[in-house]
This record gives C-alpha cells, sequence and structure tokens, in this order.
C-alpha cells in the first residue's frame, strides 16, 4: 500500500506543478474543473444519491464551473480572475460555512438524511474550493503553491507528530487515528512555515509593514486556515463515516478518491483566496 501510494504521488506531484506553472488561468481553470467533477461523484455518492443522480450531480457542478468562467456577464479573464464581488460572495460563504456550521457539524456529528442538503452543501464546497484556486493562480500560481502548502504541511506533520507522539485522541468516534498531539505539531510547523515566509514579505514592499502585530496576525491567519483543514478532514471522515466507506473512490491508487486528497483543501483554500485578495498584495 505504501509503495503504492509513493509511486502515484511520485506520478501526481509533478503533472499538478507542471499545470500550476504551465497553464493560463483559463486552462488551468479547466484542468481543476474535471479534477473537482470527480470529486463531486464522491460527494454524490456519500450524499446516498444513486447512479443518476450522481451523474446529474457531476454535471451540474460542470455547468456552474463552465458558466463561473465563460459567461461574460460573471467577468472572468486570465489576467486577474473574477471581480472582487463574485470571490467574496463564493469564498465568504463557503468560509462561514466552515467556521460557524461544521464545527458544530462534526462535534456533534449530525447526521443529515437529507441527500438534495448535503448536494447543496457540496455544491458550495466544491465550488468555493475551486473558485479560490482558480482565482489565487490567475494572480500567482506561486502564491496558490505557498498557500497549498500550508495543508500538506498541516496534513504530514500530523501525521509524524501523532505517530510519534499521539496519546489523546482527538475524535475517535470519527477518525480514530488522529489525536490533540498531532494537532499540536500540526499547528507548531505551520507557525515555523508562516515565520519562514517572512522574508518574502521584503521584496514584494511590506518591508515596512512588519510590525510585531503583523507578524502575528500573519502567523495567526496562518494558523487559523491550518486549523480549518484540520476541519475539512475531520468533515469528509463524518461522511465516509456515516456512510459506511473507508475512501470516497478508487481513482487515485493507494490514496482513494480524489476527494480523500483535496478534504483539508476544500476548507481552508476559500479563506486562503480571501486573505490572499485582501490582504496580500
Amino acid at each position: 500500500m505504501l509503495k503504492t501510494r509513493v509511486l502515484t504521488a511520485v506520478v501526481l506531484v509533478p503533472l499538478v506543478l507542471a499545470a500550476l506553472f504551465g497553464l493560463g488561468a483559463r486552462s488551468w481553470a479547466l484542468v481543476t474543473l474535471v479534477a473537482v467533477c470527480f470529486a463531486a461523484s464522491e460527494w454524490a455518492m456519500l450524499a446516498g444519491f444513486r447512479l443518476s443522480g450522481r451523474v446529474s450531480f457531476v454535471a451540474a457542478m460542470a455547468c456552474i464551473g463552465l458558466g463561473l468562467l465563460y459567461l461574460p456577464e460573471l467577468g472572468f479573464t486570465p489576467a486577474t480572475g473574477w471581480p472582487a464581488p463574485m470571490v467574496l460572495a463564493i469564498c465568504g460563504s463557503a468560509t462561514l460555512f466552515w467556521l460557524l456550521v461544521v464545527p458544530a457539524w462534526v462535534l456533534r456529528r449530525w447526521r443529515v438524511a437529507s441527500a438534495m442538503v448535503l448536494a447543496l452543501v457540496g455544491a458550495l464546497v466544491l465550488i468555493a474550493t475551486w473558485v479560490a484556486v482558480v482565482q489565487i493562480q490567475a494572480r500567482s500560481p506561486a502564491m496558490l503553491l505557498a498557500l497549498m502548502a500550508i495543508v500538506w504541511i498541516a496534513d504530514t506533520a500530523a501525521y509524524f507528530a501523532g505517530r510519534r507522539f499521539g496519546r489523546r485522541k482527538l475524535a475517535p468516534q470519527i477518525s480514530p487515528g488522529k489525536t490533540w498531539e498531532g494537532v499540536c505539531g500540526a499547528l507548531f510547523a505551520v507557525g515555523v512555515y508562516a515565520l519562514a515566509l517572512l522574508p518574502l514579505a521584503t521584496h514584494n514592499g511590506y518591508a515596512r509593514l512588519l510590525s510585531v502585530g503583523a507578524i502575528v496576525a500573519w502567523v495567526g491567519l496562518v494558523l487559523g486556515i491550518a486549523a480549518l483543514s484540520i476541519f475539512g478532514d475531520l468533515f469528509e471522515s463524518l461522511l465516509k463515516r456515516q456512510r459506511g466507506v473507508k475512501d470516497s473512490g478508487k481513482v487515485l491508487p493507494g490514496h482513494g478518491g480524489v476527494l480523500d486528497r483535496i478534504d483539508a483543501l476544500t476548507a481552508a483554500m476559500p479563506a486562503a483566496a480571501l486573505v490572499a485578495h485582501y490582504l496580500i498584495r
């Protein structure tokens, strides 16, 4: 299993990086929309839809994405992405969902029987994630990579800290392998990463603005994004446990489904897009 996971990552990571830095904004949007459609199929399965419902949900996600991308009145341009009000409406709504709804949903382990309600949640989650990664990439592929790295560093540090020090379970009825020690390890690693990014600010006109308060605020924002990513992981784990499946799909050998790989990103990227748009020049 580990060998399969590593081989999949060895193939997938260079392809993602090549697309991220080699494609224009519209091409990147189309490629990532394909990934969103795979994730939509898996979400529909977790929501309880049969095959016809899954196909309809995937088609709806594709139509929404293509509409956002190509309808002139929505204002997408390869140079700047969507207008600020569009980003705020979509990513802001998703961020509020992750901040205000998901913590209660996870802690109380709500079981939503309505497939339609879960479909609406999935539409918000997936489209907002897609809008976020397209919007940030249109501005700077390197910025998108740096922001996604917050999630990857948190996930990796949580795994190793949990294995080495893990004693107290974080959410044993949802994801038995996660521990509070893993969370602490994740936040510590992400905090170090946030500080490591500060020298880049001096190359982008922020040297005079790096007061102690600004540094604390920046580290706090990065830690907040990492915390959201943990809820993204737990939320998908809850949906899988309630559906009685181990993985959301089998499209990625050794890794499960696309949703299994992007669950943390779905929670973190909308908030990251708002931070990038309003706080990073």
